[in-house]
Formats: structure tokens, C-alpha cells, sequence
């Protein structure tokens, strides 16, 4: 399965590190992306540290990365 732009592939699922401003602009796109995984009933695993979103994509239900995935990687990009 291919890895989307920004996306790297690893045993644990798509990974990308996205890096904003400040908090409140990491914080506003995790809540966009939080609307496309409800959209997606698609969920990522993830992380907040300040300035940096952590995202993991997997589904696990499969236990390997699948196109539920690389769709919702695409999507979050289209968003920054």
C-alpha cells in the first residue's frame, strides 16, 4: 500500500508529524480532521504536544494499513 504525500509507512501504520504555529492552529486542525474521522467512522490514533499533532492510521480491525486509511491520509492533507 502506497504512503501518501507527507505519510511514511511503518509496521504500526501511516505516520505523519504535522507542525503549526501555536497551539490553538494544532488544536483547530486536530478538530477537522476529528470531523473527517467521524465522517469516515475511521479513527485515528494521535497526539497534541503543544505546536505538534502526532498521526498513526491503521485499521486495526485488519491489523495493516488499508485504502480506509490512505483515503483519510489524503483527506487531512487536502486539509493543511
Amino acid at each position: 500500500m502506497f504512503a501518501p504525500d507527507g505519510w511514511v509507512s511503518t509496521p504500526q501504520g501511516l505516520f505523519r508529524k504535522f507542525e503549526f504555529a501555536d497551539f490553538a492552529q494544532a488544536f483547530a486542525f486536530m478538530t477537522r480532521v476529528a470531523e473527517l474521522a467521524e465522517q469516515a467512522q475511521h479513527h485515528p490514533d494521535w497526539s497534541n504536544s503543544w505546536n505538534v499533532v502526532r498521526i498513526s492510521l491503521i485499521s486495526h480491525d485488519v491489523g495493516e494499513i488499508t485504502i480506509r486509511d490512505t483515503s483519510l491520509a489524503e483527506k487531512i492533507n487536502a486539509l493543511v
